[in-house]
Formats: structure tokens, C-alpha cells, sequence
């Protein structure tokens, strides 16, 4: 057992058997086995045990939520190695969404507008949600119906590229609006 000692003294790094339930550690008096290499059916814990050590593979508990619970004889280093493989591969598949933030304000001119359009109209090209908002400091809250006029003409000009998911709304002194692009990314 690997010990690990720090200022509360020793502890137990947990162990990968500790996942499942595995051959002396389970404790009940009957299993179902399922598998490949037995045939399926109620065995006694002592039964199914000997099945195993009969093939020098383990007696593997899979689940613990059935009555009674069902195991598997199988070499359990490669059982997790599989899980891990499966684990690691439906991360890889997983689509990751990323949110850029572009920032105006109430009376952004005409060039700064261009500028900033440019940026989302490539954020959305690119795949990633958009996420534009007009930030009100001070007394400028007064503008809030020009900040809503500015973000739906931006949603407008960039409808070629993108589609509104939420409306400008007003949120403290933040009036929101975000994107999605029409098309995922290459």
C-alpha cells in the first residue's frame, strides 16, 4: 500500500481497485454472472470465485445497483485500461464552445462599430458563440434605447454569419445580446 504522510499523518492514496468491487472484497452470498467465457445464471460467492481462479481472471462486480448484484470474470487491469480508452475517446468527441466578448458603448462611432463587426463577423466564421454587449457607465444608462438599436443592427449586418440566440437584454448596467454561428467551423 503506497503511504502518503503530511501534517494530518498518514493517508491512503486511492487505489484504481477501489472502482469496483473485485474478488475478496465483495460480500455477498450469490452473484449473477454475465460474460463471455461462463454461462450466464445465479451462481453462490464461493462458486463463482472458483470459476474464476479456475480461468486466473478476476470476479469483477459491474453492478451493485441490481438484486442480486452482476459480475463478470474478466482480466480486470485490461477492464480498466478499456474504460479508460472509452473514457479518453468520448472526451476527444466532445465539442468544446467558445465565447468571445466584444464590448461597446453607448455612442461607439461609426469606425470603432466597423472595427469591432469585423472581429465578430470573424469570431463566427470561426465557429465561436458571440457574446456583445453595451456597457453603461455612469449616467449614460440614459442611452439604453441606442445600445439596444446598436446590437440589433450588429445582429442585422452579421445575419449572413450567425444567428441571435437571446434579444439585447439589460442586465445591471449591461444590455447583452448573443450569437451563434449558422455553420460549425471546419
Amino acid at each position: 500500500m503506497a503511504q502518503r504522510f503530511n501534517n494530518r499523518g498518514p493517508q491512503r492514496r486511492p487505489v484504481q481497485e477501489d472502482l469496483h468491487l473485485i474478488n475478496d472484497k465483495i460480500r455477498v452470498r450469490e452473484l449473477r454472472l454475465v460474460g463471455d467465457n461462463v454461462e450466464p445464471g445465479i451462481f453462490p460467492i464461493d462458486k463463482a470465485r472458483q470459476l474464476a481462479t479456475e480461468q486466473e481472471l478476476d470476479l469483477v462486480v459491474i453492478s451493485d445497483k441490481a438484486e442480486p448484484f452482476i459480475a463478470r470474470i474478466l482480466d480486470y487491469k485490461k477492464f480498466l485500461y478499456e474504460q479508460k480508452k472509452k473514457q479518453k475517446e468520448l472526451k476527444a468527441k466532445q465539442v468544446k464552445v467558445v465565447v468571445k466578448e466584444i464590448r461597446f458603448g453607448p455612442q461607439t462611432d461609426d469606425h470603432d462599430y466597423e472595427f469591432k463587426k469585423k472581429h465578430a463577423e470573424k469570431f463566427l466564421e470561426e465557429g465561436s458563440k458571440l457574446k456583445t454587449y453595451v456597457f453603461f457607465k455612469g449616467r449614460s444608462i440614459i442611452f439604453k434605447d441606442q445600445g439596444e438599436i446598436l446590437l440589433l443592427k450588429l445582429a442585422q449586418e452579421l445575419e449572413h454569419v450567425g444567428k441571435v440566440d437571446q434579444l439585447p437584454k439589460l442586465e445591471g448596467k449591461r444590455m447583452i445580446m448573443m450569437m451563434s454561428p449558422k455553420k460549425p467551423a471546419k
